[in-house]
């Protein structure tokens, strides 16, 4: 079966709620979860960590940034599994509501001097909160809007779930930098930065009206009325094989890693170690995030017109290329080379984001596909990401030198740039063929 044999039921109507409802649930999610990565880097160490000092206390606040992460794969198990089972939307539903609850309750823990070690306790258990609500968004937002999608549009469909990354750190860089504006420093470090915290809940609202009035994906209407729903999704996920399984990690993986280094990780280093302002780094960030977003649906396009096999290579040898180049162009100090830096990030980046999420999601078939693609997902997600920042600053305080995170970053894009050149010599690229429900299994892959 393909989705063609269901794709009848989405009208073009239907299909730009889908993608609409896709990008603004992301984006609320990725908000609420890039706030915390850049209170981590600013505000945290000395709210919850006093006793430690600067670097000790960054280190500490990076890893409760990392317990995020640590917790997205259970969220993608148990979202993934209900998402084969029940659908796509119920889950996706919830997810939001995770998310905005956690994040709203962040913004009412008290500090470490009104009670103690539960502050950091308490901070943890909502990041892990935060974590699986996120964990279950990701691979099935891309899900439904891609399996909304009209023949040969298949990457630019899946790409809108992609820009809520974007769209999300600039919503939250943007609020941020807003809230810090209105007040004095000590009084956005003592309560202010609680503000856009609290505005989640209002922000969730408004994302539960736009996603509550999507259908079903049609490929899961199809599902279920060839009673195909698997009974146990992730073992059936499974079967894939691991040598497919392990290259399609391997492939997404440094995007994950030098995405949060160059978001999250540069905040820290750049304002303790180089000397930058607080506002112009976030503000880097922010316009690297602009472009980031606004060149999404162009390198979807491409993917779809011209397939994404070289596309996905060259943008993973260009991201290795740009790690090289990262940190030296900051450690000159120059504002001017630093945001050239940034930019180059916010152009490469979202080469191979844009549509890792349809590479994976056509690694399986439609019956298991949502608990497929979030194991590959979040696993990338926390070897990548969730550690990066952690990494970063343990190789800085260990070395006094930005040379090791460099490295670090450059031995991953390496190990991603193997991965998707072994992966589309044993797979076939399908991309711009109309998606078939059955994943194409390669022999030896």
């Amino acid at each position: 079966m393909t989705d063609s044999t269901t794709r009848g039921e989405a009208a073009p109507a239907a299909r730009s709620r889908v993608a609409l409802a896709t990008l603004a649930g992301t984006t609320l999610e990725w908000y609420d979860f890039f706030l915390y990565g850049t209170a981590a880097a600013l505000i945290f160490n000395k709210q919850f960590f006093p006793g430690l000092s600067p670097a000790a206390g960054t280190l500490a606040a990076f890893s409760t940034f990392a317990v995020g992460f640590i917790a997205r794969p259970l969220g993608g198990l148990v979202f993934g599994h209900f998402g084969d089972r029940i659908g796509r939307k119920a889950t996706l539903v919830v997810s939001l509501v995770m998310m905005g609850v956690g994040s709203t309750l962040i913004g009412l823990i008290p500090n470490y001097d009104a009670i103690g070690v539960w502050a950091p306790i308490l901070l943890v258990a909502m990041r892990i909160v935060q974590g699986i609500g996120l964990g279950g968004e990701g691979a099935g937002a891309t899900l439904m809007s891609m399996e909304h999608a009209p023949a040969g549009k298949k990457n630019l469909y899946a790409g809108f779930p992609q820009m809520g990354t974007p769209a999300g750190l600039v919503l939250a860089n943007g609020i941020f930098l807003t809230a810090g504006s209105l007040m004095s420093e000590s009084s956005f470090t003592s309560w202010g930065w609680r503000i856009p915290f609290l505005l989640s809940i209002v922000l969730v609202a408004i994302g539960l009206v736009i996603r509550l009035r999507v259908t079903e994906s049609p490929s899961f209407a199809g599902v279920v009325a060839d009673n195909g729903v698997s009974r146990f999704p992730l073992r059936d996920a499974l079967r894939v094989g691991f040598p497919r399984l392990a290259l399609t990690l391997l492939a997404v993986l440094a995007n994950s890693a030098v995405a949060y280094a160059f978001m999250v990780f540069s905040l820290s280093y750049g304002t303790q170690h180089l000397g930058f302002e607080k506002q112009f780094l976030v503000l880097s960030v922010t316009a690297a995030a602009v472009l980031w977003f606004a060149s999404i649906p162009i390198w979807t396009r491409v993917a779809d017109r011209h397939g994404r096999r070289t596309m996905f290579i060259a943008g993973s040898a260009a991201i290795l290329v740009w790690c090289v180049v990262f940190f030296p162009l900051l450690n000159t100090g120059n504002g001017v080379v630093a945001v050239v830096a940034f930019l180059g990030m916010g152009l490469i980046v979202p080469v191979t984001h844009c549509v890792q999420g349809s590479i994976i999601a056509d690694t399986f078939p439609v019956e298991v596909r949502y608990s497929g693609s979030s194991l590959i997902l979040q696993t990338g997600a926390i070897l990548g990401g969730g550690l990066a920042p952690m990494i970063a600053t343990a190789l800085l305080n260990a070395t006094g030198s930005s040379t090791g995170v460099t490295w670090y970053l450059v031995g991953m894009c390496a190990l991603s740039l193997f991965g998707a050149v072994a992966l589309f010599r044993v797979v076939p690229d399908s991309s711009r063929g109309e998606m078939h429900d059955r994943a194409p299994v390669a022999t030896g892959a």
